[in-house]
């Protein structure tokens, strides 16, 4: 990794991590629409935008428990960003595995792994006497609010894949 790409991942994490936090609450708890999420699609176009959207996530987890604008608090910085960190390493993995020319497993990785690690992890924090039922509710409404976020990403990684930005090396 080069200087090039260091500064890379320190812009995508920032922009990560200040769109979550001008649109704060609408990014935290059970219903949540983190725009910011379409980022995690990057990885279909440059690799090492996994450790920036996973830095982004973690910085915006953390600094939502910091201000008590995250009701989860610290545990979402671990449970949260593993999500994260886990979906875009397995956007960029699925990269290549096509449907009608179409990546969809790849676009599905962030709606999957959301709905079901920040689904547990909201089940289990706001609905301690029914964690199944809590985390199936709490992950489908996470899963729609980042079915809106990859659909934005689609777009955006369209429009920068004509780039020359996020070209490796």
């Amino acid at each position: 990794m080069n200087t090039k790409d260091m500064a890379k991942i320190a812009m995508i994490a920032a922009v990560y991590t200040a769109v979550s936090l001008a649109i704060a609450p609408l990014v935290y708890g059970p219903v949540q629409v983190r725009i910011s999420e379409a980022l995690t699609l990057l990885p279909l176009i440059y690799r090492p935008a996994i450790p920036a959207v996973t830095l982004g996530c973690f910085l915006t987890n953390l600094i939502g428990a910091m201000t008590g604008a995250n009701p989860t608090g610290m545990i979402d910085s671990v449970v949260g960003t593993s999500a994260t960190l886990i979906a875009a390493w397995l956007t960029w993995k699925l990269r290549d595995r096509k449907y009608k020319d179409l990546p969809v497993l790849s676009i599905l990785q962030p709606v999957f792994w959301n709905f079901l690690i920040v689904g547990a992890e909201l089940g289990v924090l706001f609905f301690p006497d029914n964690i199944i039922r809590g985390s199936l509710i709490c992950g489908l409404e996470v899963a729609v609010g980042e079915l809106i976020s990859v659909v934005l990403g689609w777009f955006l990684v369209q429009w920068l894949a004509k780039t020359q930005y996020f070209k490796e090396g």
